[in-house]
């Protein structure tokens, strides 16, 4: 099942940058664990959209806590939602 979290970010764009790295690594593993749907910042840099697929609410709120951006403070909120997919335009996500 997938499951959407719209993130809130802190607005320090300084802290952001530095913890990036390892957050970026962080979605890495959970790509490969094939827990990633589709993921990404907001342009604005107020926060980020993070598609999900696992089996329960419960376990996308823990990867969530784990994830560094929140162990650092980078993420000031979340909310998280069941997601149902209807279609999607393959030929305009990113490789």
């Amino acid at each position: 099942m997938k499951f959407a979290a719209i993130i809130e970010y802190i607005q320090n764009p300084a802290k952001v940058d530095e913890i990036r790295p390892i957050h970026r690594q962080y979605q890495s593993d959970l790509k490969e664990a094939g827990k990633l749907v589709v993921w990404g910042p907001f342009v604005d840099g107020s926060g980020a959209l993070i598609v999900f697929e696992s089996n329960s609410k419960e376990e996308v709120e823990s990867m969530l806590r784990h994830d560094p951006f929140a162990q650092h403070g980078v993420f000031v909120s979340w909310v998280v939602r069941p997601w149902n997919v209807v279609n999607a335009n393959r030929n305009l996500l990113p490789g």
